[in-house]
């Protein structure tokens, strides 16, 4: 049995519907009440979404961002319950997809291998973290039912939203808000953000620590985009996308017979290995690496990726993953997916340099989009004309001083509580296994915090959760590293 609680504001919002024009409240909140069963106990919660307002300066509202909170009912003291704060990426992703599919009580109805099933909905989540934290899913501005707000005859000051440190600096203004109301600010808390998400919370980290005086327990990255390394290139860039090919090659069976008879976890060392100590300074020779060189490589990296030789050599050694994702499976007839390259596609012509459209996005969206609405709308009774933006306008997206891994580092060297969690499938063909792996062995030179990283690899792709084997073992893996890092009665200090 659902119930309801419409706040004064909320009353509001609805009388607004009927007006001329289609506004969202800027602040507003509806409640309410729900159970799930996770790993066979049964816990009631309570669901509050709504909206939050981002001020400027003079304390004038400039954006509307839309939230949903859940809480564990009957829990006796709310200090020691940790908060875990969630975000997606693109930039431009509204926060559904870890919502409706991994970490929230509901889950998509997919089947166990995370294609759409038809009549589309939700069900239970009996993986879901909701027993061990509370979770707050945050849409960011223009994304899901956020929007910025201009001013009177003025247009959006796009600044102070679309890129990488606009985006940091007003979300944890945001945050600060959030915990404040909510009176959270003596519980443990953690920041989680998939692809983007994953450079959001890593400048994040910092920007709660140093201007909002707010300390974290864990970050975690699923699936993260590093856009230090994809904004350098080169040999390193280049090389580090063999493992991926690898594992997409044998999951598809098309490794030669002495790879593909080995197990994945046995496989994959030795194509990381070959592309660390091999790979990456071969490629960092260019034009000037000898023939017998060149061709040794070119044999080496089509054993590993299950391309032909020739068409490294007319690549000269550098394969674009574009490339990859068209023709691995080209005598088949078949692409593979970007995010998930288990997905199939087919495309007008077998030949080119990249796929005609990303065959994962395309199947995820078939259940993503109806779940979402209709989720909000008829069981979290948040009523509302806007249209949910599973991609919104915030492009042009600035890039420029992207000092997102140092912040990470400078956060975890300040605070000695801050542990780090990475979570990535191996089949992800955009934010790759083997860059997640880089990006955590570059944040810290030094090499004096390294085991308060950890790293785990699942057997899917970009959204490992939709994968129901998967779907248990991360949310476990985020359980485990919340108990591990919470409450730990132990001082903060080196």
């Amino acid at each position: 049995m659902k119930k309801t609680t419409l706040s004064l504001a909320a009353l509001f919002a609805v009388f607004a519907l009927y007006s001329q024009s289609r506004k969202l409240p800027i602040d507003t909140t509806v409640t309410t009440q729900h159970s799930v069963t996770i790993n066979g106990a049964s816990i009631n919660y309570t669901a509050t979404t709504g909206t939050q307002p981002v001020w400027d300066e003079m304390g004038e509202p400039i954006a509307s961002l839309h939230y949903t909170y859940y809480t564990r009912n009957n829990v006796k003291d709310r200090t020691k319950r940790p908060l875990l704060i969630s975000f997606n990426g693109g930039p431009g992703s509204g926060s559904v997809w870890m919502h409706l599919a991994y970490t929230g009580p509901r889950i998509l109805k997919i089947d166990d291998e995370g294609y759409p099933v038809q009549p589309y909905g939700v069900k239970e989540n009996p993986f879901s973290v909701l027993d061990v934290t509370d979770i707050v899913y945050v849409n960011p501005a223009n994304t899901g039912y956020s929007r910025t707000i201009p001013e009177s005859g003025k247009e959006v000051d796009r600044e102070k939203f679309f890129g990488i440190n606009a985006d940091i600096q007003y979300l944890a203004e945001w945050l600060n808000t959030f915990v404040t109301r909510n009176n959270r600010w003596r519980s443990p808390k953690y920041i989680v953000g998939e692809s983007y998400g994953g450079t959001r919370v890593m400048g994040l980290s910092l920007a709660l620590q140093n201007q909002q005086w707010m300390y974290l327990n864990g970050v975690i990255m699923v699936s993260p985009a590093d856009y230090k390394l994809y904004n350098t290139g080169g040999a390193v860039e280049n090389a580090i996308s063999l493992p991926y090919f690898t594992a997409a090659a044998w999951h598809h069976k098309a490794l030669p017979p002495e790879l593909q008879q080995k197990d994945l976890l046995e496989v994959l060392p030795e194509s990381e290995g070959y592309a660390v100590n091999t790979l990456i300074p071969a490629l960092a020779k260019g034009g000037f690496i000898g023939e017998t060189e060149k061709n040794t490589v070119a044999e080496k990296m089509a054993y590993y990726s299950g391309l032909s030789k020739k068409e490294i050599l007319d690549q000269n050694l550098v394969v674009p993953v574009q490339y990859f994702w068209k023709n691995l499976l080209k005598d088949r007839g078949y692409t593979i997916g970007r995010l998930d390259s288990r997905y199939l596609g087919t495309d007008r012509q077998l030949a080119g340099m990249r796929p005609d459209y990303s065959a994962e996005l395309t199947s995820w969206l078939h259940s993503f989009t109806p779940a979402i609405n209709y989720y909000l709308q008829e069981e979290l009774n948040f009523k509302t004309d806007i249209k949910y933006n599973m991609f919104g306008p915030v492009r042009p997206w600035n890039n420029d001083d992207d000092n997102t891994r140092d912040n990470l580092r400078q956060a975890m060297a300040q605070n000695p509580y801050l542990n780090v969690l990475i979570q990535s499938g191996y089949y992800d063909g955009a934010t790759t296994y083997f860059q997640a792996k880089y990006t955590m062995w570059q944040v810290d030179p030094s090499g004096n915090m390294k085991d308060r990283f950890e790293f785990k690899g699942y057997r899917s792709g970009h959204m490992m959760y939709l994968r129901r084997e998967d779907l248990q073992k991360a949310n476990d893996d985020i359980r485990a590293f919340i108990k591990r890092t919470s409450n730990t009665g132990k001082s903060a200090k080196y």
